[in-house]
């Protein structure tokens, strides 16, 4: 079974908010699912499904289903796979539609860990009967140390350079100029991320995502749904979810998981990177986004560093338009997983619906990724694959 066709975005909502210490999680959660139903007209009686992860609080996800009052549902799911859950949230929802399961799946995120102090730098336990937890845990593990490594391996086989890492964070601000929510608005040039602190050799400080409150939501449905609706229609047309791991001591940081859901996804949509006019391309640090470069096709692996520079990643000047919210670089990460804002920005690209200043002529394809967990060690990967009707 394929999911090409099968189901539509229809509705897509960002809450403006980066700092939001007055909000409660769960109330993040409803004010995004708001936004996406008013944005695809839509009434909360018309979601017979409804999709979250482990952002949502609550033991399960019944917890959000009971605070949001949805009162016709088909179908749930919780599947947790860190910031691309997603990304998969929205292929299985597809899925789900395509099967007959649900008509209209809601998929929320949002989280507060900038008002909760919650950042890559601290180590992050995840409870002692984790299998990983006896060898890793005595050692502290840090999100930011586990993509460092990456980064200095690719560094090692390949010369890739800090100027070129920095190109990408140059990119993302100058999209985020134009956007009024971004954390960060200011143009950095590649010396502003060179002179930046130094967080884990060789990222910096400007190498790494931002930390935001905040969310977002996502609303999936059957085609002919879609198109009794007053909305431009974006379909789903290709996807691939994988998760990469240490592989009994194989350990290859060189590439991630987007290796093997891009190809997938590329398949299943029937076309070729060379197709592709938009990318938001996961970002939660500056290697993250050159590697998926690498893994995607669209340059050789060992060539994304000369791929990223000199604005090639920039809206209106390089060949590949990027992350034109602003990306988790610059613009939102909320709950520290980065992949609805990815799937939100090319919905609006597809749309029409971008800023002016970065808006990609007549976009009609657009790609999606996201990448949970960490490189270093364990993460999920998603890609999706949308396309305006």
């Amino acid at each position: 079974m394929t999911i090409k066709d099968k189901a539509y975005i229809v509705g897509a909502y960002e809450h403006p908010l980066r700092k939001a210490p007055n909000h409660s999680v769960a109330q993040l959660h409803a004010e995004v699912a708001r936004g996406a139903l008013l944005d695809a007209g839509l009434a909360k009686d018309d979601i017979d499904g409804y999709f979250c992860a482990g952002d949502a609080p609550g033991a399960n996800p019944w917890s959000m289903v009971n605070y949001l009052n949805l009162n016709r549902l088909r179908h749930v799911e919780s599947t947790d796979m860190g910031g691309c859950s997603y990304l998969i949230h929205v292929a299985h929802a597809a899925e789900a539609i395509a099967a007959g399961k649900c008509n209209v799946a809601l998929i929320t995120l949002a989280g507060r860990p900038n008002s909760e102090g919650v950042s890559g730098t601290q180590a992050r336990v995840r409870g002692v009967n984790l299998p990983d937890s006896p060898f890793e845990m005595p050692h502290g593990p840090v999100t930011v140390n586990l993509y460092a490594m990456a980064a200095m391996r690719h560094m090692y086989e390949f010369g890739t350079t800090s100027e070129q890492l920095a190109w990408i964070k140059v990119a993302a601000s100058h999209h985020a100029q134009h956007n009024p929510h971004a954390m960060l608005r200011n143009v950095v040039t590649v010396e502003d991320v060179l002179n930046s602190p130094m967080v884990s050799d060789p990222l910096h400080r400007l190498d790494s995502c931002v930390v935001s409150d905040g969310g977002g939501a996502i609303i999936v449905a059957r085609p002919d749904i879609a198109k009794s609706l007053n909305r431009p229609r974006v379909k789903v047309i290709g996807s691939g979810e994988t998760s990469k791991h240490q592989m009994g001591g194989q350990i290859d940081l060189s590439y991630t998981g987007v290796a093997w859901t891009g190809p997938r996804a590329f398949e299943e949509a029937g076309v070729t990177p060379a197709d592709i006019q938009y990318a938001s391309i996961y970002d939660s640090f500056t290697i993250t986004v050159l590697l998926q470069l690498e893994d995607l096709g669209f340059c050789k692996k060992g060539e994304g560093g000369r791929f990223v520079a000199d604005g090639n990643l920039i809206s209106g000047v390089g060949r590949l338009p990027f992350n034109t919210d602003g990306g988790g670089l610059c613009n939102n990460h909320p709950a520290n997983r980065g992949g609805m804002t990815k799937i939100i920005e090319a919905v609006r690209q597809l749309r029409g619906e971008a800023h002016p200043a970065v808006q990609v002529p007549n976009c009609a394809l657009a790609l999606a990724t996201g990448v949970g967990g960490a490189i270093g060690h364990r993460h999920g990967a998603a890609t999706l694959i949308l396309e305006r009707e």
